[in-house]
Formats: structure tokens, C-alpha cells, sequence
């Protein structure tokens, strides 16, 4: 069987890496760029819900937020009809942030795609796409507690 998680986790390993040094200057964490971009592109989003945008257990999500939040990155406000809910919002600091993450993201994607035809990156999209959906229903499945059959 062809083994393309190797692949996939060398690219994304190779990509954070680069972005976590590129993005160091910016006081930016590790990984820390990945939820303050979902939080910007969707302004209001609860952790639950970020969570499963990610891919992500709500306690890596609670630690990443509440260092976005120290850092003056994110605020998080209560929700006017429910207060225990808290809405996370994106800091005029960390909007300033969001064209340059934004602009390495366009980079990697370029670099990545070098001698695809528009074709073929749209359709190694779509596999990549479809392979986490699959992937989605297991991680849904093990993070509920259950415990798959190899």
C-alpha cells in the first residue's frame, strides 16, 4: 500500500516549521498562527467550534487561546444571551498580523504547487480534501472515546 501520511506529515512538519521560524519574529508561538487565522475568519467563534474547525482537543485549543489573549492577540467576550459562553475575537494587534500569515500561506501554496497544471492542483485539492474528510470520522470517533480496529 502507497504510504501517504509519510508524505503528508513531512509536508506539514516541514511547513510549520518554517512558518514557526518565519513567524517567531511576529511573537507568534508555535502553531499559534493557525488559530489566530480561524478566529480572524470567523470573528465570534466559541472554542467547541474551533475545535472541530482544527481538527484540535479543547485542551490544546485552551492553551493557545489563552496565550493569544495574553499576548493582547485575541479577546474572548461573553456571548450576550448565554454569559458562560465566551466569543473570541480577533485584537486590532492581531488583525495587523493576519495579511502577513496570510501572505506565507499564499508562498507555501506556490511553492508547493511548482510544475502542477491548475488542473492538477485542483484535483490533488480535492484528494487531500476527501482523505481528511475520511480521516475526520475516526478523529471524531477517538476523541468520543472510542478506540478503532486495525
Amino acid at each position: 500500500m502507497i504510504d501517504v501520511l509519510r508524505e503528508m506529515g513531512m509536508a506539514s512538519r516541514a511547513l510549520d516549521a518554517m512558518a514557526n521560524a518565519e513567524f517567531k519574529k511576529l511573537d507568534l508561538a508555535r502553531g499559534q498562527f493557525v488559530y489566530l487565522v480561524r478566529i480572524y475568519e470567523h470573528p465570534g467563534i466559541i472554542a467547541r467550534d474551533l475545535a472541530k474547525l482544527i481538527l484540535m482537543d479543547k485542551t490544546t485549543i485552551a492553551r493557545a487561546v489563552a496565550k493569544l489573549e495574553k499576548n493582547g492577540l485575541i479577546v474572548r467576550r461573553s456571548d450576550p444571551a448565554n454569559h458562560r459562553i465566551k466569543r473570541m475575537y480577533v485584537t486590532k494587534k492581531g488583525a495587523e498580523l493576519y495579511p502577513f500569515i496570510i501572505r506565507e500561506n499564499e508562498h507555501s501554496n506556490e511553492v508547493a504547487l511548482q510544475g502542477f497544471s491548475p488542473q492538477e492542483a485542483q484535483q490533488a485539492h480535492d484528494y487531500l480534501q476527501r482523505m481528511r474528510q475520511n480521516l475526520e470520522k475516526d478523529w471524531d470517533f477517538v476523541k468520543a472515546g472510542g478506540q478503532r480496529n486495525y
